[in-house]
């Protein structure tokens, strides 16, 4: 597996990608990014849903956040127990799996779960979805061609934040638990 990581790891890294392109797509993944546009958007859910007077309206944004809060209290205990090495030149040990994907990962879909219900048109809804799959994949392509993380350590984190995801979506299609607009 080690050998087809690094492989797969050189043939990214000597892709055309710019490196400052590379660099700017791996910056979508740092917290100071990709948390705040997950809080705009749970402040303009909680908003939407207060002023349509939905029962347990801060429930869904809140969970959101929670699911959110839940990336480095799973990441940071894995990379420890892992204890992978980073990619040639990067220092040191703790890279799977890569926090940065997974921050980016979990704060955009969990943005768009909270705005798929309030989105009416299911062509929009599509593109949303389609457009975060792309920006997580972009994100993790830049993280691999700048060199910052082994492929395997972006799928790792691809896998956990799935099931983070997951988990949120389950909960806020649940009637009993949810405000959903109508």
């Amino acid at each position: 597996m080690r050998r087809a990581d690094e492989r797969l790891a050189r043939t990214v890294e000597g892709s055309r990608l710019p490196t400052g392109a590379a660099e700017f797509l791996a910056d979508l993944g740092n917290v100071a990014v990709a948390v705040p546009v997950l809080a705009a958007v749970a402040a303009y859910v909680a908003w939407r849903a207060r002023r349509a007077a939905l029962p347990h309206w801060w429930l869904p944004p809140l969970a959101a956040l929670l699911t959110m809060a839940a990336v480095p209290l799973l990441v940071v205990p894995l990379k420890e127990a892992v204890g992978r090495t980073g990619p040639p030149g990067m220092a040191g040990d703790g890279y799977y799996p890569s926090g940065h994907t997974a921050t980016a990962a979990v704060a955009y879909g969990a943005a768009v779960l909270l705005l798929l219900p309030w989105l009416r048109n299911r062509y929009l809804r599509r593109e949303l979805t389609i457009a975060c799959l792309v920006l997580v994949a972009a994100v993790s392509l830049g993280l691999i061609r700048r060199g910052y993380h082994w492929p395997l350590d972006v799928a790792g984190s691809w896998c956990l934040s799935a099931l983070l995801l997951l988990g949120l979506a389950r909960f806020l299609t649940s009637s009993s638990n949810a405000a959903q607009p109508k």
